[in-house]
């Protein structure tokens, strides 16, 4: 009688190896599906270098400028709009001349040559963003850009991978309707000018004084809301200005 070739706890060893090799794809799909989402890819939260440090905290929330003064175009266009040399030297023509810091802002205005920022939020070529339809109705920045207002360094605040885009439009009623009790304080204002006036409460008011959505909001936070009131102040806006809620998932709407 031969000897027996295996051990018995090759048995063991061989199934191990067929479930290894059966996961094995899934496992790789899985790992590549969580790299595609981290920060090593979309780069959320992760601060890009400018060629001059511009702090929207200390501009926006210490010195309480309005997005629009820099960002001028970001109600009527489908790009917000970077600053000139010449807005910023509107501020720093008289304060912080010296400054070293700012010494490529003052070499722009001098030579005429425009500053080169780093885009730190994109969408693909071969998607269409336009910010002047979202603003219109009623999308605070910090809803798609994150805390900016918060932000030393600005960093990208969400993904804007495909699937976070359509949690939006597949339900916009519970995006649109954080604005309610802003808009009890002041109901002559359109939904667009309470995106830009929650900045301003918080300015004056701070933090403790805003409503739970709007402190969601602040926080950069924000993935719509669950509450009936506030999904029904959402609906209203979706009436008022027509928006198509059965057509906003449909391809052509971002892929044109």
């Amino acid at each position: 009688m031969g000897s027996q070739v295996f051990k018995p706890s090759a048995n063991s060893v061989a199934q191990v190896a067929i479930i290894c090799i059966a996961a094995g794809p899934l496992l790789v799909g899985l790992s590549l599906a969580a790299l595609s989402r981290s920060p090593a890819n979309t780069k959320v939260n992760v601060p890009k270098n400018q060629p001059v440090p511009f702090s929207h905290q200390h501009h926006n929330w210490e010195l309480g400028i309005d997005c629009r003064y820099c960002h001028t175009s970001v109600e009527k266009s489908a790009f917000a709009g970077i600053p000139s040399t010449e807005t910023c030297m509107s501020c720093h023509s008289q304060i912080w001349t010296n400054s070293p810091l700012l010494e490529p802002v003052r070499q722009s205005f001098e030579t005429g040559t425009p500053i080169v920022w780093n885009k730190v939020n994109k969408v693909p070529d071969f998607v269409y963003f336009n910010h002047s339809i979202h603003v219109n109705r009623g999308l605070n920045c910090n809803t798609c850009h994150g805390p900016v207002n918060d932000m030393h360094i600005t960093a990208k605040g969400n993904s804007f991978q495909m699937a976070w885009c359509l949690q939006c439009h597949r339900n916009p009623e519970r995006y649109l309707g954080w604005s309610k009790d802003l808009h009890k304080e002041h109901p002559s204002d359109t939904p667009r000018q309470l995106a830009f006036k929650l900045y301003w409460k918080l300015q004056t008011k701070g933090k403790s004084n805003l409503s739970p959505a709007e402190t969601i909001l602040v926080n950069g936070n924000f993935e719509g809301a669950d509450d009936q009131a506030t999904k029904e102040a959402g609906r209203e806006i979706v009436e008022k200005y027509g928006i198509k809620t059965q057509q906003l998932a449909d391809c052509g709407v971002c892929h044109r």
